[in-house]
């Protein structure tokens, strides 16, 4: 099993290096208590230094991911066998049989600890192997203690190594689940942009020149199939099999399409508003086109809200703010505003244009309202516009809100129009 440079295992290797140091000091002082039932008691000493200068060592050379390798594991495991392996020179055979523990007692168990957290069960289990059979050589092979302490030796390395092969998966999953994220974020981010410039500009041209003959009219009918297509493309989400356990495929959020009319079941589309002389107008901000900029951003980087909200007053929009600012972070404002813009060109293209917008600072939250008196919207619509894979509502107003933290929630019944609240929470 490959280990990788950091993650989950990062842990498990530092828990390998206080659990050394531990049983180094447990050993010590179990030497210290059955020095004088040793046969060698001087030569105690130096087999300590050893096992200390190993500790230190494994505890450095382990903590940089390239030298986990066979080299290091294989002498991790032949000095801490040796240790063992002097045990009847130094301790005795007599004080063994007696019960006397071996030098290296509990601070056999690092190589196992380490081969299981490199390699997992398989390998965790064979380092426990090498050492347990060590001990029972020992010991003697009858000795209850010395299969009681290969037994858990045996247990730990396959427990440690299942623990560890679940970390790198899941470590891996949580990976992919991250990349997926970020990926289906830049995927609704570009969506929002390309439903406010490209596919209005197609959708409008497709629509006014459906009745023209000729090159115009051919015209039209490509605008239409691309505006088909690039919208097909936008909305696709990522092949299932990349998707992490529970998702679905295909877009998580929907809009009404482009067409006709919310209550005709047909396709229909949020347009630009129109400016002066039949000419469209993009509301968005910061897009050419847009109002005045009014204010500009705060030294802090806030934007006052009212100054974005603004631009779009008019004989057939009325705004209500309040009188002192309603700041937020420069892109959070930008968002929400586009998110209006949105709400507003909806208005403009399926009621009769009239719409109230309400702006409310509540402290701790900022709340925006977007009412018109159209037909409103038939239930199911929004669902049906989803699986249709259109993006007015789904990526221009509730995305938008979304990514900030925030909601959007559609009030709408059939002949009572529709109101649409934006509520974002201050950071």
């Amino acid at each position: 099993m490959p280990t990788p440079p950091g993650g989950l295992e990062v842990p498990l290797w530092r828990a390998i290096a206080v659990y050394r140091v531990a049983a180094l000091g447990y050993a010590c002082a179990v030497v210290l208590r059955d020095l004088h039932r040793y046969a060698h008691p001087l030569a105690a000493w130096p087999v300590l230094v050893a096992m200390a200068g190993w500790t230190a060592f494994t505890a450095y050379a382990y903590a940089r991911p390239a030298r986990r390798g066979w080299p290091l594991l294989l002498a991790d495991l032949g000095v801490v066998l040796g240790i063992l392996l002097l045990s009847p020179g130094v301790v005795g055979r007599a004080a063994l049989a007696a019960g006397v523990p071996a030098l290296a007692v509990a601070w056999l168990g690092g190589p196992v600890l380490a081969w299981a957290v490199s390699g997992g069960r398989r390998r965790g289990a064979a380092a426990a192997l090498v050492l347990g059979a060590g001990d029972l050589v020992v010991r003697g092979w009858l000795a209850p203690s010395a299969l009681n302490g290969a037994v858990l030796l045996l247990l730990a390395g396959v427990v440690v190594g299942h623990v560890a092969r679940l970390a790198v998966t899941a470590e891996q999953r949580l990976q992919r689940a991250v990349e997926l994220e970020a990926a289906t974020r830049e995927r609704e981010r570009l969506a929002r942009d390309i439903h406010d410039s490209v596919l209005q500009v197609l959708a409008m041209v497709q629509r006014r020149g459906a009745h023209l003959d000729g090159e115009a009219g051919e015209l039209a009918r490509l605008a239409g199939e691309q505006e088909s297509a690039l919208r097909a493309l936008i909305a696709t989400g990522p092949p299932a099999s990349r998707l992490p356990s529970g998702a679905a495929p295909g877009p998580s959020r929907g809009s009404p399409a482009p067409g006709a009319s919310p209550a005709s079941g047909t396709p229909w589309v949020a347009t630009s508003r129109s400016g002066p002389a039949g000419r469209p107008v993009d509301r968005t901000p910061g897009r050419a086109g847009a109002g005045p900029p009014g204010g500009g951003p705060a030294p802090d980087g806030t934007r006052d809200l009212r100054d974005l909200l603004r631009r779009f007053a008019g004989p057939a929009v009325s705004l209500a703010a309040p009188a002192t600012a309603v700041p937020l972070p420069e892109h959070a404002a930008k968002e929400v505003a586009a998110a209006v813009a949105a709400a507003l060109d909806n208005v403009a293209r399926h009621a009769d244009g009239r719409a109230w917008v309400l702006l409310e600072d509540e402290g701790t939250l900022v709340r925006v309202s977007v009412r018109d008196a159209g037909p409103g919207i038939p239930p199911g619509r929004l669902d049906e516009a989803a699986a249709q894979g259109r993006l007015g509502v789904a990526q221009s107003i509730r995305g938008r809100l979304a990514d900030l933290g925030g909601s959007t929630t559609i009030t709408a019944h059939p002949g009572e129009g529709t109101e649409i609240e934006l509520v974002l929470p201050r950071p």
